[in-house]
């Protein structure tokens, strides 16, 4: 007997005595509603294509190939794993109606992947060409922008305008954005002219367009001309305007528009109230900036973080720390600009410190953080934390971004590990021209100009083309390994075969080329002869170089072209004063001393720094202060003792100071790159472990032969990383060739 049950009879009203049990089965449409949800639950828990596909199969069984809505979430979830499986399931459904595609051409054109809305849109033209209305084409275009493909953006306007739909405003605000992304803002501005109605989105447009190309001042004449329109600016431009009267520099623009805001008496919402610390900020104008913000009574996390940032970017990281520690609520954002401002600033172990703190509050990073955080491990030179960086980055899935890797290349090779910056550089599954350079510099700042070189012919080879970047990789390593006449002719090369115009980086480099090969009238004669004026770098490499041979004229005329340019450099004052000393000028040498007291100008301090044990210890010249300073300096007599019985006496050349011989002997042992050394020595390292040094000055010649010796003694390879270069010594030789 067909039973049915009657679902609103409570159970206890039923009896099997009874002769007719009545069941009431469900209704399709009820049925129909629970499979549609559960369909779009296994759609939304897919995480594999081939999952996806056995929804599918399930759809085509439950005969719910009908419900737009359950397609399209299909639709949207397998473009994720396959664009084309995607516009293969679209192509499948008869008819589709227009508001259909259109909808999953705005989603596909808000997606990560915007290229799916043009693989759509190809398939509608071939397929269903009255699939496409007016309202096909704002997304397509925001598509295009989003994925800068000017040839399909062109052809999109061709069709549009074959259409009639060319003067519809939204269209035409469209093709503005997509102009400009397309870095064709002559077109851009072309079509906004033709416009017979432009509103305010129009305008703002336009305005975005002009920044996102870089003419912040065509900006600031548009604003002039939007003046006269009749259309008044809302929130949105001002802070557009604001920001390009920050890139430009133009404080007096932006300050006008500041009156004119108050004068209208717009409310500053927290994004107005950023572009004006912003502009500030970018304008150098941080007093403003602060008494501005001094002025809000709620300070919201992004207009703080605005000021800690412009803090952080003009190298007042203190005051950037302060509003830091003030604010209560702290995202990912304000600390990677904290971050980045103690990486930016010379402070690298703080930066490292605070993204330690960062993971301790479960932050998760960006890639922007990490290419901070790398960088901060390159300044300290600790090849632990570069490892440990690495590690990190890898499993955390940063390590497939192409900046990333470059950056890597970078870090290993400041960290002294050239093999390890090699072994990024080859297991790089793309690799642009910003790869090659740092891996050309890599090897030039570890004094291996042949593979700097062969690099640079390999890189041809492949078909990259190097950059102004490259040439001065190539021209730094062969003004470090003495290759005059390579240099010569990779310079003329740049010029010849490559069309790159010498900036003034590239004079530098080959007055400094010239300069460490006692070439000193050849850089005259570049320096007089280039259309720069020469600079601070230029004047100092020729300054020292003359120190270095011996020129005492010359480099004392340097040195006061220098100061004109700078009057409070203390480099410039040092050497004076040692060029004086050599001379035995005293008086001279006490004036120049008397001016850097009067001015408060004090000689920057040599500071080494070595990492043992994943700890970064420093030590400064004469240091007394760290935990072991007695066992360090009993290693040091005890090393001294053995050197000088293969011949080792300490030159005192460079101490040039009016002291007795045996002080300045002492002095010269008690440089911070021995302290630092000593205390690699003494502190259980494996024995063929290297020992790494970093530091902030140029290492002197009494030190240079020091390293040589013990790593022949010792039996060691040490490695230092000093202003300019890396010195590898081992067996008593040094990879510079005694040429620094």
């Amino acid at each position: 007997m067909a039973t049915t049950l009657n679902m609103a009879m409570p159970v206890s009203m039923w009896s099997p005595t009874q002769t007719k049990t009545t069941i009431t089965v469900a209704q399709p449409r009820e049925f129909q509603s629970q499979k549609l949800n559960t369909l779009l639950k296994a759609i939304t828990s897919s995480t594999t294509l081939r999952q996806l596909k056995q929804v599918h199969a399930q759809i085509l069984r439950s005969n719910l190939e009908r419900s737009h809505s359950l397609l399209i979430r299909l639709l949207l979830s397998s473009a994720a794993f396959s664009s084309e499986y995607a516009v293969s399931l679209f192509s499948q459904i008869p008819n589709p109606p227009t508001h259909f595609s259109n909808q999953l051409l705005r989603d596909f054109s808000r997606g990560p992947t915007p290229y799916n809305a043009l693989l759509l849109y190809y398939t509608l033209r071939t397929c269903v060409p009255l699939a496409l209305d007016n309202f096909s084409f704002p997304p397509l275009l925001k598509a295009v922008s989003r994925a800068s493909a000017l040839n399909q953006g062109l052809e999109i306007h061709g069709f549009a305008s074959k259409l009639g739909f060319d003067a519809d405003p939204f269209i035409q605000t469209g093709l503005i954005g997509m102009y400009a992304a397309c870095g064709r803002i002559v077109d851009a501005r072309l079509l906004f002219d033709k416009m017979s109605h432009r509103d305010v989105v129009a305008w703002n447009i336009m305005f975005d367009g002009y920044c996102q190309n870089g003419g912040y001042d065509r900006v600031l004449e548009l604003y002039e001309v939007m003046k006269s329109s009749g259309v008044e600016p809302d929130g949105v431009i001002f802070c557009t305007v604001l920001s390009a009267c920050g890139h430009a520099g133009n404080l007096s623009y932006g300050k006008a528009i500041h009156e004119l805001i108050r004068k209208r008496d717009l409310v500053l919402d927290s994004h107005l109230q950023r572009a004006l610390i912003n502009m500030y900020a970018n304008c150098g104008a941080m007093d403003l900036a602060r008494k501005l913000y001094d002025e809000f009574s709620t300070k919201h996390l992004v207009v703080s973080t605005a000021m800690l940032s412009g803090y952080a970017k003009l190298g007042m990281v203190k005051e950037a720390r302060m509003i830091f520690d003030e604010m209560i609520e702290k995202d990912l954002v304000c600390w990677s600009a904290m971050i980045s401002g103690y990486a930016e600033s010379d402070q690298p172990h703080e930066a490292l410190k605070l993204f330690d703190e960062m993971q301790l509050h479960r932050i998760v990073p960006d890639q922007i953080t990490m290419l901070s955080v790398i960088s901060a491990c390159a300044h300290v030179g600790a090849l632990e934390k570069a490892k440990w960086v690495h590690t990190y980055v890898d499993k955390n899935g940063f390590g497939r971004a192409l900046s990333v890797n470059n950056a890597l290349i970078d870090m290993y090779a400041k960290c002294g590990s050239l093999d390890r910056a090699r072994e990024v550089f080859e297991n790089m599954p793309r690799k642009n021209v910003i790869s090659w350079s740092s891996m050309i510099n890599a090897f030039a700042m570890h004094g291996d100009a042949h593979s700097a070189i062969n690099l640079f012919h390999r890189m041809k080879v492949e078909h990259v083309t190097p950059n102004g970047v490259t040439f001065i990789g190539v021209l730094y390593a062969c003004s470090h390994a003495g290759l005059v006449e390579e240099g010569q002719n990779f310079f003329s090369s740049m010029i010849d075969e490559h069309g790159i115009s010498p900036k003034l980086e590239h004079y530098g480099c080959m007055i400094d080329l010239y300069c460490r090969a006692n070439l000193l009238r050849k850089a005259i004669e570049v320096i007089e002869t280039m259309p720069f004026a020469p600079n601070v770098i230029i004047w100092g490499s020729l300054m020292s170089a003359c120190q270095v041979h011996g020129e005492v004229e010359l480099g004392e005329f340097a040195a006061k072209r220098l100061l004109e340019i700078e009057p409070d450099h203390d480099g410039a004052l040092v050497v004076l004063s040692n060029i004086y000393a050599k001379e035995r000028r005293w008086d001279d040498v006490g004036l120049i001393r008397k001016l850097m007291s009067h001015r408060g100008i004090s000689k920057e301090r040599a500071c080494s720094r070595i990492e043992m044990n994943n700890e970064v210890h420093e030590f400064m010249m004469a240091d007394k202060y760290h935990e072991k300073s007695d066992q360090i300096y009993e290693k040091l007599g005890e090393v001294v003792s053995e050197l000088k019985l293969i011949g080792y006496t300490p030159s005192t050349s460079g101490i040039l100071v009016d002291i007795e011989e045996e002080e300045k002997k002492e002095l010269v042992l008690w440089h911070s790159e021995k302290l630092a050394l000593c205390y690699g020595l003494i502190s259980g390292r494996k024995e063929s472990s290297c020992i790494r040094i970093v530091k902030n000055l140029r290492i002197c010649e009494d030190c240079h032969t020091f390293m040589k010796l013990v790593s022949k003694v010792y039996q060691i390879e040490i490695v230092v990383r000093d202003r300019t270069r890396f010195h590898h010594c081992k067996g008593g030789v040094c990879s510079c060739r005694d040429y620094w």
